[in-house]
């Protein structure tokens, strides 16, 4: 069935379509499936990322009501934030980012280095809640001072995670499954990040479109399986109807919460062992707080033979590498104590 989205306003601002690269290096370290690695951290602007294919069609739903202002919502790192910092940028919007201090983390690295830095880089004004009330409080100030200014708002939920912002993984996967037909090639599963479940709301619908026989493995990062499955289904069905679809059946979607650990930006041994197998097999450098964990969870999904290797496997790089550099005192002690 095809999908078009023509009807929907959108700005570019990543550089599509983003490669596929064959991994076999490190399928044999796994010694399992064949992995491909769909690789939306080098597309576009602001270091790239998965949120760029949101705020094309969030943006642009913006700025065709007029909106000069942007304001949205995330942690300290929230790699959401940066790239929307850089989308308001690259337009000429100002971006208020309110950001909550929702991680049990601190010290210089965490504060002020990785995706905060870039986010004052690109021009945001960033302001920093100690909790949800705070965060609360913050907005209803952000509003009423661009009120007064006489600004136009508009607001984005954290991870852009909309129906309107769904629609661009609903293009990404619609893109994905064109360059592998063209390859000639027949995939499983796809393995994608869960967070705030816009990204994997909007590939399993687009599966669902397109009646692809594939396997969506949401590895959560924060919430419980049931938790982000129910996420997921919410989204994909409020973008179906947007889209004027019924509800998806979503039946060969999946969750995995193990890799969670204790919760959101708090990476595991089983993580920081995920980002030293892609960077020492294939030179891809994931995250510790999406990436790191999505791929933790498909690694033991194979090692417990749960994914064969029989199959192939595309995995979904939602990007995250400045996020890295705000964990740099732990990485460096893993490198040090582990080699």
């Amino acid at each position: 069935m095809a999908v078009d989205l023509s009807a929907f306003p959108r700005v570019p601002l990543g550089h599509w379509p983003t490669p596929i690269d064959d991994c076999p290096r490190l399928s044999a370290a796994l010694g399992g499936p064949r992995v491909l690695v769909k690789r939306d951290d080098v597309g576009g602007i602001g270091a790239g990322g998965n949120k760029l294919r949101k705020l094309e069609f969030l943006l642009g739903a913006a700025l065709a009501d007029g909106a000069d202002t942007v304001v949205t919502f995330g942690a300290v790192q929230s790699n959401h934030g940066r790239q929307t910092a850089a989308a308001c940028a690259r337009l000429g919007l100002r971006c208020e980012l309110v950001l909550t201090r929702s991680v049990p983390r601190a010290g210089e690295a965490y504060e002020r280095s990785g995706n905060i830095a870039l986010d004052r880089l690109y021009g945001a004004t960033v302001h920093l809640c100690a909790d949800d009330a705070d965060t609360a409080e913050t907005y209803r100030r952000v509003i009423d001072t661009a009120a007064t200014d006489g600004r136009t708002v508009a607001t984005f939920p954290v991870g852009g995670s909309s129906p309107l912002g769904v629609l661009g993984y609903v293009a990404a996967t619609v893109e994905l499954f064109a360059q592998l037909d063209s390859l000639g090639l027949e995939v499983h599963r796809l393995v994608v990040p869960v967070g705030s479940a816009g990204t994997a709301a909007g590939v399993a619908l687009a599966v669902d479109l397109l009646g692809r026989n594939v396997i969506v493995d949401g590895g959560c990062v924060s919430h419980t399986a049931e938790e982000s499955l129910a996420d997921i289904r919410r989204l994909a069905a409020a973008s179906a109807e947007l889209m004027g679809r019924p509800a998806p059946a979503l039946d060969r979607l999946r969750t995995t919460d193990r890799a969670v650990g204790p919760g959101y930006g708090i990476p595991t041994d089983q993580v920081w062992d995920a980002l030293r197998l892609f960077a020492r097999t294939e030179a891809i450098t994931l995250d510790p707080v999406y990436t790191g964990k999505a791929a933790a969870a498909f690694i033991d999904q194979v090692r417990a033979g749960e994914i064969t290797a029989a199959e192939t496997v595309v995995f979904l790089h939602t990007g995250g590498l400045p996020g890295l550099f705000a964990y740099a005192p732990e990485l460096a002690d893993r490198l040090n104590s582990r080699g």
